[in-house]
């Protein structure tokens, strides 16, 4: 049975607000129907602020009028989100020692006869390389424009 998000705290919100009986705030919020009744006495639950579960989409005024008109009836729960959604991990953590770590190779497309698809360096990322002086990457591509 799954209970409203805390369940005195809504208790204490029935009893103000409502005129539930206690065996019906007690189904509901998952307590024994004498600890409803200490709530009301004011014996329990002195200093919790009430928890309004029709704002929060728990249970609808509707549903709440509908109890009201017939103490038999009981509350019924509305399916929430789920309050614990699942985190993704994160990426797994780099060694500072690792982290520059990096081969010193460029990696490029072969066609079926082994050699390189691409034989030209061309546009703004020609003239970077050529600016920040990586002549290695220069050199390996036989025209740079």
């Amino acid at each position: 049975m799954s209970l409203p998000l805390m369940p005195k705290a809504t208790a204490v919100w029935l009893i103000d607000k409502t005129a539930l009986t206690f065996a019906q705030i007690a189904d509901f919020c998952g307590m024994h129907p004498l600890e409803i009744q200490a709530i009301a006495d004011g014996e329990v639950a002195q200093g919790i602020n009430g928890y309004d579960p029709v704002a929060n989409k728990q249970v609808t005024a509707e549903d709440i009028a509908r109890c009201e008109a017939n103490p038999d009836a009981r509350l019924k729960l509305l399916a929430a989100a789920d309050p614990h959604p699942k985190k993704n991990k994160g990426g797994r953590y780099t060694p500072v020692a690792k982290r520059n770590d990096r081969p010193d190779a460029i990696a490029c497309l072969v066609d079926d006869k082994n050699e390189p698809k691409g034989t030209r360096v061309f546009g703004p990322v020609a003239r970077e390389l050529r600016d920040k002086e990586f002549l290695k990457i220069v050199s390996l591509a036989p025209e740079v424009v």
